[in-house]
């Protein structure tokens, strides 16, 4: 189960009680789900009772309750515990991270899109300043990808504003563009949309530089290391694949180290385990976060959310990526096969997220 999929379970476990008469008050929108901070219980967490309790003139965690009730023994939820003065805790079940794979691998680029607006019209106002207008465009695209109608029109009833292009506070008269032929279109953009709105734009031309500290060049880098990943499996003969009902990825309990591959010459248990490094925990976090960004970075008009996460889906990508290939003697495994599809998911993020930010994503870099 993806984090999107819980928040609509425990939507639909809302919609429910209040359909059944357990629950009164409006059904909200949407339900915000988020990782269990340091300290707290299970996988995910939610306030959604708290949220509640008012409007149905009841204890938090009784609502809670009501909740858990209708919620328990969905499948991918393998525990839901109460906590506090109303927190729902909601421990995945084993296949948590084989179905985020999955999910990402049938959505492709898609993944992330919603449908939590989907009957709202919006319309921009068009912006003359050249950074208002490409946080503009691109706050479109994201609305757009939750399933609002959202567009720029002339008499548009909302208006972003952001600190201009140039910091003197000029308006654009065309000139601005300039920085698109001075960097290029994808330096450009994120030069723009990297900083919130209220902040100064980056300086072009750092962007151009291919070190690490340029997040602009981790990202792409990152998505081209992915596919280069992708070519490198094929050249030893084998493909990305999380085996229907395991879960292939996220790390094992502890147990015997796996025999070395050069002494291993039949399959062994540790070669059908899921893998126990831990490496791939930051970036199946990351993978299973990036539905909520986008639907924030809509609802908050804040592009630089997009950019910000996927910098750290690189970083985490980048910490994993060394564990995917095969190394010296050792035979590709099913482990091998269930980390590359993983990598191949990552890099799928992370070209969906930047074609919402309007910049490129090259196989090569």
């Amino acid at each position: 189960m993806t984090p999107a999929e819980l928040s609509r379970t425990v939507l639909g476990a809302v919609r429910r009680a209040v359909e059944e008469g357990a629950l009164s008050g409006p059904v909200p929108e949407r339900v915000k789900v988020e990782r269990s901070r340091p300290g707290g219980s299970g996988d995910y967490a939610t306030s959604i009772a708290l949220r509640l309790a008012g409007p149905a003139g009841r204890q938090a965690r009784d609502v809670a309750e009501v909740l858990k009730a209708r919620i328990t023994d969905n499948p991918g939820i393998a525990r839901v515990e109460i906590t506090g003065p109303g927190f729902l805790n909601f421990t995945l079940g084993d296949d948590s991270a084989g179905a985020l794979v999955r999910a990402v691998r049938e959505q492709g680029k898609r993944y992330g899109y919603g449908d939590g607006l989907a009957g709202t019209r919006i319309r921009f106002a068009p912006a003359g300043e050249l950074r208002a207008r490409v946080i503009t465009d691109t706050v479109v695209r994201l609305l757009i990808a939750q399933g609002a109608d959202a567009a720029v029109a002339p008499g548009g009833e909302e208006r972003i504003t952001a600190v201009p292009a140039h910091d003197d506070g000029r308006q654009n008269d065309g000139a601005d563009d300039g920085l698109f032929a001075r960097v290029g279109r994808d330096a450009a953009l994120w030069a723009l949309l990297r900083p919130a709105a209220h902040d100064r734009p980056l300086p072009g031309d750092g962007l151009l530089v291919q070190n690490e500290g340029n997040a602009l060049f981790r990202v792409r880098y990152a998505h081209a290391r992915s596919r280069a990943l992708l070519r490198n499996a094929a050249d030893l003969g084998f493909t990305a694949r999380i085996a229907p009902g395991t879960d292939g990825i996220a790390p094992a309990p502890a147990g015997p180290a796996p025999a070395p591959a050069a002494h291993a010459a039949p399959a062994t248990a540790a070669e059908t385990d899921p893998p126990t490094d831990a490496p791939a925990s930051p970036l199946l976090t990351a993978l299973g976060d990036h539905p909520a960004v986008i639907e924030s970075a809509a609802r908050l008009r804040a592009p630089d959310r997009v950019a910000r996460h996927l910098e750290a889906t690189a970083d985490a990508f980048l910490g994993f990526q060394h564990t995917v290939l095969p190394m010296g003697d050792e035979k590709p495994s099913a482990t091998h096969r269930s980390r590359l599809a993983l990598a191949e998911a990552a890099g799928t993020v992370l070209a969906g997220g930047l074609a919402l930010l309007g910049i490129s994503a090259p196989e090569h870099l």
